[in-house]
């Protein structure tokens, strides 16, 4: 196994606070933690605290469960956890930064540990289109208040 990374980044127009604590709801999480259009969110589980566990079914044409651990939790700023799929390598793990700028959130996202570039390859779209709809519904939220 390759000790492949990823890191991507989207800036948010909406305050830390919101854009961290939507990763850690699972009614949030049900609407954004889907890469494409044509996916939804079944389910969607949190027990937001360090050791616990959050799970989030994915599903297209098939279930697509994944799972983790929280490994850090740092309010507003950062979180930590492991990504447990069928398909991910042992050891994976996402790192998500959450940086106040410009009236909004740079949000970093870096994830390490991949059986090979087409499955990194794949992860970085797949987050690449989750960041679009956190962003898409933390906006519309903010826009709504």
């Amino acid at each position: 196994m390759n000790e492949l990374s990823l890191t991507c980044t989207r800036h948010i127009k909406a305050a830390p606070q919101d854009v961290f604590e939507a990763w850690l709801d699972p009614a949030k999480m049900a609407q954004f933690m889907s890469p494409r259009p044509e996916m939804h969110v079944r389910e969607a589980t949190s027990d937001a605290r360090v050791g616990g566990r959050f799970f989030v079914m994915m599903v297209a044409d098939r279930d697509l469960p994944h799972a983790g651990k929280y490994l850090e939790i740092t309010p507003h700023t950062r979180l930590i956890f492991t990504w447990e799929a069928p398909w991910s390598a042992p050891g994976t793990q996402v790192t998500i930064d959450f940086a106040p700028h410009e009236g909004g959130t740079f949000v970093t996202l870096s994830q390490v540990r991949f059986a090979d570039e087409l499955a990194r390859d794949s992860h970085l779209e797949g987050w690449t289109g989750i960041l679009s709809k956190l962003a898409a519904l933390t906006e519309r939220n903010l826009n709504d208040v």
